[in-house]
């Protein structure tokens, strides 16, 4: 079971010894529970206007129409299926002002300003996940975020579940310290990122545990995570945003859009003037190259 720190918050020390050790931290409503179910209602309607929930789907337990949901992914002619979901579809949640202001609440500014001990970027390219179970969809497999999104290791992830998830929803699970080992090497693999890290040798233990609406799970960008299989007929639905110490360098890659399927103006259209557009154009970041290579450097086979 995950370990709550979120008693240590008022202890910075503690909280960043344990995030060293650990190469994570799970924080018990960090988040109110209204605001991301506020988040989770809005992706919700986005989604049962195509059409493929179930007639008697609820908030709590969106279920899918299977025969429905493969007619829209097939329409969507087998583009980027990883998503689980069509792109027209993903680029409309994209466009979501809640879901990114999400990505940048108090709360959430306030707990990596005292993880880092200093000015947060918090990343502008923010995912979200709608894993429908469905035969033919994967579950995420084992891997490191840094592979993805590089400049410096010392980004951390902030997984978000956008409502309860029980264990049998298929949360996270996250191989604790394993960010000792540096950057793993990786095969091919189904699954969001397609990419699957090689674990042998490695002697850690799997951590997981059920979240309720308002819980953060966040892990620095060499800890070694994968999400659990999903064995209900409902989809979970989950946010993954990202953050680091403002100073350090990050990939221009990771200043534009998830996937690049929409550009900042089309999902700013129509925003309210409260959102900070644009925020990471205000100071001057230090940019750093992405390297494709990285993720094959250690050639281990198991």
């Amino acid at each position: 079971m995950f370990l709550d720190s979120s008693p240590l918050l008022e202890d910075p020390e503690l909280l960043r010894l344990r995030a060293q050790g650990d190469g994570l931290l799970y924080l018990r409503g960090l988040l109110p529970r209204q605001d991301v179910l506020d988040v989770r209602a809005d992706v919700l309607d986005v989604i049962q206007r195509d059409g493929w929930l179930r007639e008697d789907w609820t908030a709590e337990s969106p279920t899918v129409d299977q025969a429905a949901y493969r007619r829209a992914m097939d329409a969507d002619g087998g583009n980027v299926h990883e998503l689980n979901v069509p792109v027209d579809l993903y680029r409309r949640i994209q466009s979501l002002e809640s879901f990114h202001s999400l990505a940048i609440h108090p709360r959430l500014l306030e707990l990596y300003a005292t993880l880092f001990g200093g000015p947060v970027l918090p990343h502008p390219r923010n995912i979200a996940r709608v894993q429908v179970p469905s035969p033919g969809n994967k579950a995420t497999p084992a891997h490191q975020d840094f592979i993805f999104i590089q400049g410096t290791s010392k980004t951390w992830t902030a997984w978000i579940p956008l409502g309860d998830a029980p264990v049998e929803l298929g949360p996270l699970t996250v191989l604790a310290g394993s960010q000792r080992e540096g950057v793993l090497d990786y095969h091919t693999a189904g699954g969001a990122g397609g990419m699957e890290a090689y674990l042998c040798g490695l002697d850690y233990v799997w951590t997981e545990g059920p979240f309720a609406a308002g819980d953060v799970l966040t892990f620095e960008s060499q800890t070694v995570h994968k999400a659990l299989p999903n064995r209900t007929e409902a989809m979970r639905l989950s946010a993954d945003f990202r953050y680091q110490p403002a100073h350090e360098p990050v990939t221009p890659e990771s200043l534009q859009t998830h996937g690049n399927f929409i550009d900042w103006p089309e999902i700013y259209d129509g925003w309210s003037q409260r959102y900070p557009r644009y925020y990471w154009r205000k100071d001057t970041l230090e940019l750093s190259e992405f390297d494709p290579l990285v993720r094959w450097q250690k050639h281990k086979i198991c």
